[in-house]
C-alpha cells in the first residue's frame, strides 16, 4: 500500500484571511480538499495549480504568503 504524504496551497485574500487547500498523495493519485469551503477533488496531474486556481477563483485568494 503507497505511504500517504500531504502538503498545502495558501493564499490571502484581500481582507487578510488565510485559505488552505491541502494535497494529499497516494501513490499517483492526489486529492485535494478546501479547509475553507470543504470542497474536494481527485487529480493526477498538476494537484498544485487546481488548488490555486480553487483559491483565486471561489474565494479571491491571490497573495502568496511566501511571496513569490
Amino acid at each position: 500500500m503507497p505511504q500517504m504524504t500531504s502538503s498545502k496551497v495558501s493564499r490571502w485574500d484581500q481582507h487578510g484571511r488565510a485559505h488552505v487547500v491541502r494535497v494529499e498523495k497516494s501513490g499517483i493519485q492526489r486529492q485535494l480538499t478546501c479547509e475553507t469551503c470543504g470542497w474536494r477533488r481527485s487529480a493526477q496531474f498538476l494537484p498544485w495549480l487546481k488548488a490555486q486556481e480553487h483559491l483565486e477563483q471561489e474565494h479571491q485568494a491571490t497573495v502568496d504568503p511566501a511571496g513569490s
